[in-house]
């Protein structure tokens, strides 16, 4: 018996140790995967930037970035400005002329030289925050409820029912055009810093896609405050692109390879500001997304015409030709959105839309271009917000000689969304 006793206790002794060693040999191998990661991300800076914020900026020369680890893009040759003028992409509109434009924070603590790209040095503990190190820097999937299952009313734009899938770990609140062939799409987006949990993010922006909704590509930018990829809750400037619905491809800013920057002004990921206020002063950024017809690059144009730098035709299939939708509004990315509890994260400025300026977050100066080449407000519009009781969505008339405005947000969780 005491023999039995002994061969059980030892039997448990060498299991605890096996778990052990084998624990240790998985953190030796995460950790390896992570030393892995930031040498790929953090490519060797001709200049380092620490900023106010905390961020590092490092620049690095411009072929040595981050876009040129792409198998198509080996043998690369950067388009260093875009065949449009940009006085063809400008409203001659009353719209936004007392708004004043934002500015990165880092851009107080340096410049980078002629010949290089700034980039958001990647941290150790940016990666660990990750779910994997391979999904790092990656919206999440997008999780549709069921095949033949669509949102619970369905918005139309010329009579034309669009039937939209049902995501569940994203809530939406859009104003949308779809059918033609566009290339190109702008807005000026309020910026504010809304309260965003730990494990969600929130996005102000404009997307340009193409294809079907269970593999749609989509290029996008805008403003961003994500705890969860930069480790606080700050608002950001991001750009964004998926050939899949975010299922293996695409990433934020430069956090893959994709998106080829020429800018040496603009920072993909780094902090914005002032801040919008309610009743008070407001702030924004233009964001344009422009194709080049005599390439079919896709520019990604900041402000009042920065080229932060382009989407390569050959890393893109249907997109190379043009957009058949595009969308500006906000969304809130969390595994408790379309549930209670609901999440308390907001979209925009926290608001609903029908608060209007001054405390909703809205878009200005929207625009789409087609193959008239002519920045036009889209023809036929929709809107849409998915939990209307969340965040919402109002494409409202400001005044008899300019464009309508969109407003779109909310609280997240309140009395009505429980």
């Amino acid at each position: 018996m005491a023999n039995f006793i002994f061969g059980v206790f030892l039997i448990l002794v060498l299991s605890y140790l096996s778990n052990r060693v084998t624990g240790k040999a998985t953190v030796k191998e995460i950790h390896a995967d992570v030393d892995g990661k930031l040498k790929e991300l953090n490519k060797p800076a001709v200049k380092t930037i620490q900023s106010d914020d905390g961020d590092i900026i490092d620049c690095v020369d411009i072929y040595r970035q981050p876009a040129f680890d792409h198998p198509a893009l080996r043998n690369h040759v950067i388009q260093m400005k875009p065949n449009f003028n940009f006085k063809e992409m400008e409203f001659n509109s009353k719209n936004g002329s007392s708004k004043l434009t934002v500015f990165q924070t880092w851009q107080k603590s340096g410049s980078c030289p002629k010949g290089t790209v700034p980039i958001r040095r990647i941290r150790r503990e940016d990666l660990l925050r990750a779910q994997s190190v391979q999904q790092f820097g990656r919206k999440p999937q997008e999780v549709v409820l069921k095949s033949n299952t669509t949102i619970g009313r369905f918005p139309s734009i010329n009579s034309n029912a669009l039937a939209l899938p049902a995501i569940v770990n994203r809530s939406a609140a859009i104003l949308a055009t779809v059918g033609a062939n566009y290339t190109g799409a702008k807005a000026d987006i309020n910026v504010w810093n809304p309260n965003v949990e730990s494990e969600d993010f929130t996005t102000a922006q404009v997307w340009l896609k193409a294809g079907p909704n269970d593999s749609f590509e989509s290029i996008e930018s805008g403003w961003t405050v994500n705890p969860q990829l930069y480790g606080d809750k700050k608002t950001r400037l991001f750009a964004h692109w998926t050939k899949d619905s975010y299922k293996t491809t695409g990433c934020f800013d430069l956090q893959c390879s994709g998106f080829i920057q020429t800018s040496s002004k603009i920072a993909l990921g780094a902090a914005i500001s002032p801040i919008s206020m309610e009743l008070g002063q407001q702030y924004y950024i233009t964001i344009g997304i422009y194709m080049d017809e005599n390439t079919n690059n896709w520019w990604l144009i900041f402000g009042n015409g920065i080229t932060i730098g382009y989407w390569p035709a050959s890393t893109l299939n249907v997109l190379k030709n043009s957009a058949t939708m595009v969308e500006w509004g906000g969304q809130v990315y969390s595994p408790n959105v379309q549930k209670s509890p609901h999440t308390k994260t907001a979209m925009g400025s926290g608001k609903f839309a029908s608060s209007l300026k001054g405390n909703a977050c809205y878009m200005e100066n929207i625009g789409i271009v087609d193959f008239s080449t002519q920045l036009q407000y889209p023809p036929a519009v929709t809107t849409l917000a998915e939990e209307n009781y969340c965040y919402t969505a109002l494409n409202h008339q400001d005044g008899s000689e300019s464009s309508p405005t969109f407003y779109f947000g909310g609280p997240g969780q309140n009395y009505n969304c429980p």
